[in-house]
């Protein structure tokens, strides 16, 4: 019976890797095996052996109790790539986590959640029929996004309003820019650089950005990394070129004592910088932030970060399926590990959620203003 071979193929795979821990795990194997046979034989429904096997794969990926590792099926692992790539289908809103709740932070002009009336701040409470409370952020836009034209599902619930309520979104091609920057009115030779998350296309429209402030007389920089969930690490890498000196931007640290360096390359714009972080700028967002602290090249201001100190490597699996896996941990360039510990800014100013003043932006343009006039 074919299903009876591919079962035997999956414990031989887990009694190879298990190796060593065969002999006092044997009855756990026998266990599996029995298991998988019973659902296969007797269960009410019949049941693929590739639903099964899959089944196998996420549960052994979950018992790791990391949130960042996740077994991609071959559609999940295709949104994953185009995520990366910075142009998916999907709904056109930036979400983040606070307080366990998978919450809207922008609704991006003209796309299905724009027109839907989905606002900043708003709680997505489930995706289809699964629960988004207590989801991972990587697992809740990996549901969101899909093929262009079909639908997804999304339960809102908004402070004020009394039930959460049902909208039904159909997905478009979503190509949405990084990096936005304009030079700030009123305030001479700021220029304003925010940037969303890093993919592939950030460094590119970072240098296009930075280029066309430069000829609008830019001679400070206020970066913004506020709600910044983080992405691509070679992008964050390139990135900070233009924000620190020539050497170590993160060090990547594995379990087996290698270490790798990933260094600025010496591009570095001089001007006086100023950059805002809060509760939701994480992982890559992370990497720019501390470098940026550790070298001294700007001062940080806003809340403590999200702290995710940690590195996902994304490993092709057979049949178009993926893992993303924990594969290391980063540290600053003084060799901080502040995973799960954030970074604490220079200067710390609270952020009430949708207060009339913006009293982190009004702070760093105070600080910025006094580094330029002393650069002058």
């Amino acid at each position: 019976m074919r299903w009876l071979v591919a079962l035997a193929v999956l414990v031989f795979a887990l009694i190879v890797a298990a190796g060593g821990l065969l002999a006092s795990n044997y009855k756990h194997f026998g266990t599996l095996f029995k298991v998988i046979s019973l659902v296969r034989t007797q269960y009410l429904e019949p049941v693929s052996t590739t639903t099964l096997v899959d089944g196998a794969i996420r549960g052994l990926v979950k018992s790791l109790n990391d949130p960042y590792s996740v077994y991609l099926d071959a559609g999940e692992y295709a949104q994953l790539r185009e995520q990366i790539q910075g142009a998916f289908g999907g709904l056109g809103i930036l979400v983040g986590i606070k307080d366990g709740y998978l919450t809207v932070e922008r609704s991006y002009q003209g796309t299905p959640a724009q027109r839907s009336g989905i606002m900043k701040g708003d709680m997505i409470t489930r995706i289809d029929d699964r629960d988004a409370r207590g989801i991972d952020l990587d697992t809740a836009i990996g549901l969101m996004r899909g093929p262009v034209g079909t639908k997804v599902k999304l339960t809102i619930a908004r402070k004020g309003v009394a039930r959460p309520w049902d909208v039904e979104l159909v997905r478009e091609e979503i190509s949405v820019p990084t990096v936005e920057g304009r030079m700030l009115p009123g305030e001479s030779g700021i220029g304003y650089i925010a940037l969303s998350q890093f993919t592939e296309k950030t460094p590119g429209e970072l240098e296009a950005t930075i280029a066309r402030l430069k000829s609008q007389g830019m001679r400070g920089v206020l970066l913004d990394l506020r709600n910044n969930p983080g992405g691509e690490l070679h992008a964050a890498v390139k990135v900070a070129g233009y924000f620190v000196p020539q050497g170590p931007v993160v060090y990547i640290d594995y379990r087996s004592g290698k270490q790798e360096t990933y260094s600025a390359d010496g591009q570095n714009l001089k001007l006086p910088l100023v950059v805002l972080v809060n509760r939701a700028s994480a992982s890559a967002a992370e990497i720019l932030a501390g470098a940026i602290k550790d070298t001294g090249s700007g001062v940080l201001v806003g809340e403590r970060t999200f702290g995710k100190g940690i590195v996902q490597t994304v490993f092709d699996l057979d049949n178009g399926a993926g893992l993303k896996l924990t594969t290391a941990r980063y540290l600053t360039p003084s060799r901080h590990d502040i995973h799960k510990k954030g970074i604490t800014p220079d200067v710390v100013v609270e952020q009430e959620p949708n207060a009339a003043v913006d009293e982190q932006m009004e702070k760093a343009l105070q600080i910025l203003e006094s580094k330029m006039a002393k650069a002058a």
